[in-house]
């Protein structure tokens, strides 16, 4: 599980540091101002969910038992969260109106928040952390 949760952190880390290259040198060319902010939100929240998932692959087993719970939440709520943000933003680009994706956004978020709670429980009442 280790080698999966540090894989998927460096595979978010690395497609949010492209996404973002691309928001800020080819997207501002094709869509408004308010599009690319938009995008950069998604980054952002990626880049964040990919330094946790470090942090989480990183604590001992014996700190937080419930990994496997965590890295699911934070994977689906990141390709919630962040991927229907990139498809709003390019929205005027496409024929297809992914606007009806707005609503899988807020359930992705409901999943980041999960996890964060689900860690942060975790560490509270583990007995390894003094």
């Amino acid at each position: 599980m280790k080698k999966t949760i540090l894989g998927t952190a460096c595979l978010f880390g690395m497609l949010a540091v492209v996404l973002g290259a691309f928001g800020a040198h080819g997207l501002k060319n094709l869509v408004e101002l308010e599009a690319v902010a938009t995008f950069e939100t998604g980054v952002r929240y990626q880049m964040y969910h990919a330094f946790f998932l470090l942090a989480l692959g990183l604590l001992p087993s014996e700190v937080l038992k419930s990994k496997k719970a965590i890295y699911i939440c934070t994977v689906v709520g990141v390709v919630l969260f962040s991927f229907s943000i990139y498809l709003l933003a390019l929205n005027s680009l496409v024929a297809f109106d992914f606007k009806m994706f707005g609503v899988i956004t807020p359930i992705g978020g409901l999943f980041l928040i999960a996890a964060w709670a689900m860690m942060g429980y975790g560490i509270m009442k583990s007995k390894n952390v003094k």
